[in-house]
């Protein structure tokens, strides 16, 4: 009975598990709730972390509010990102439905299922604890959740039992036990860290960030001349689990981070964000290899205090649902970036908008001034609205913005010009951390009910 209430699970404000292609997902009524990670990891307050659900509904008395808080069960999980049981990937099976939220811990290996039978109030399901996933898997340090057609779920896992590389992908089956590990073998991938893939070609693409005994206790520079940060880009057979492509992307392409190919599902060009290089790459497959080009290079500059010029650092990047716009964030330098990507090889700037930064550059948000730098974001279906949080990583946090610890995390709404391209901060929305009932929180990847631009997959 409890495997047929999982695959049948009621969720009212999506009749499936996701929509029939990304043209029916700009339609969808707009987003009432986002859901947002928030966590108390390194911040000295012994809580532990949560998930918050925001009203961004325009109309709602509530409207920029958190409206209620699903705490974990344990302290110190450092929760990162999560994702969905079911998304458009298995749009075609009605069986399944969009009811379950994945929400790994980082830092402690537990993995978290929450029902969103009540869609402003979710409920801790169940929790796979760290000692089985270790005993059963050998993998830790849980990152990207993506769900599969097939009905499992995989996660991206950044590191071995004892936290070294290059880590694995992990399988949930439908009841959420852990159903093994995806990949044949690890052989020729050093780091893991995000992953897409793209069916109708036989294609996933992954990336690394480091091992999590490397990232864990901050950034040093000796580690990056040490070759202990990722350069790679990995492409693989889809069917067979194996990677058939390795790119090295070289000194340019330092610490690649987040991938997207772009939603139409018959499209070979993707991009991956490079953040210490702070460039795009985008990937496209002419013939019978798979092909990346620079496309996007930020530079560093000069910021008063600091002994070296400063990278952006490009730590998130999003595709819009129609695969005109592509969204980034410059953590250090402190501004969003819109780039008209209607030719995926020439992206042209057509939007730029200041969120804090070490730059200098003071803004301001409801009388709020913006701690920090612009990091996680997420994009309305429609294209029309942005959301931003501000922080990275406790350790990286504590290291590059420390007032965090004592302001928390902003969530912010960026309203996006799509006909013409721009972007605007909307000064009547303004979602402050800071202001928690156990404390100043910080704030990472955010969600929707309905889906959005980082979990549909169409096959």
């Amino acid at each position: 009975m409890e495997n047929e209430r999982i695959m049948h699970h009621e969720h009212h404000s999506s009749s499936g598990p996701g929509y029939a292609s990304p043209e029916d997902a700009m339609k969808a009524a707009p987003e009432k709730v986002l859901y947002s990670i928030a966590l108390y990891v390194g911040t000295g307050i012994e809580e532990p972390d949560y998930l918050a659900t925001v009203d961004v509904d325009a109309t709602s008395p509530t409207y920029s509010q958190v409206i209620h808080r699903t705490p974990m069960p344990n302290v110190g999980d450092e929760l990162h990102h999560f994702g969905w049981n079911a998304c458009s990937s298995c749009y075609a099976d009605e069986r399944r439905s969009r009811g379950f939220l994945i929400v790994p811990g980082m830092l402690s290996s537990r993995i978290h299922i929450l029902d969103i039978s009540d869609e402003r109030a979710p409920k801790l399901h169940k929790v796979i604890e760290p000692e089985e996933l270790k005993q059963k898997t050998n993998l830790t340090a849980p990152h990207t959740v993506h769900c599969l057609a097939d009905g499992n779920v995989m996660i991206s896992m950044l590191g071995d039992n004892n936290g070294n590389g290059p880590g694995g992908f992990l399988l949930l089956d439908e009841q959420f036990n852990i159903a093994g590990r995806w990949e044949h073998n690890a052989n020729g991938m050093r780091f893991g860290y995000d992953y897409w893939y793209q069916p109708r070609h036989n294609m996933m693409v992954s990336s690394g960030w480091a091992a999590p005994n490397t990232f864990r206790k901050g950034f040093n520079l000796e580690d990056v001349a040490a070759d202990k940060y990722g350069h790679h880009l990995y492409f693989w057979d889809w069917e067979k689990h194996d990677i058939i492509q390795s790119v090295d992307l070289g000194e340019e392409g330092l610490i690649p981070l987040e991938v997207r190919f772009q939603h139409n599902p018959d499209s070979t060009h993707g991009f991956v964000g490079a953040a210490l290089s702070s460039n795009i790459w985008h990937w496209n497959k002419p013939d019978e290899k798979w092909q990346l080009e620079k496309v996007i290079d930020i530079p560093s500059i000069e910021v008063e205090g600091q002994p070296a010029p400063v990278p952006s650092l490009i730590t998130d990047f999003l595709i819009s649902m129609d695969d005109r716009y592509l969204y980034l964030s410059n953590w250090l330098h402190g501004d969003i970036r819109q780039y008209d990507i209607s030719d995926p090889s020439h992206p042209r700037l057509s939007g730029q908008v200041w969120c804090g930064g070490l730059t200098g550059k003071a803004v301001s948000v409801q009388d709020h001034k913006l701690t920090g730098g612009p990091q996680m974001l997420q994009l309305s279906l429609d294209g029309k609205r942005l959301y931003v949080t501000n922080s990275l990583y406790s350790s990286w946090d504590n290291q590059f913005y420390p007032d965090i610890v004592r302001a928390g995390s902003y969530l912010l709404q960026i309203d996006c010009d799509t006909e013409h391209g721009g972007l605007k901060i909307n000064e009547n929305f303004y979602v402050d951390f800071g202001t928690e009932p156990a404390g100043p929180a910080r704030a990472h990847e955010m969600r929707y009910p309905g889906g959005d631009c980082t979990s549909d997959i169409w096959i």
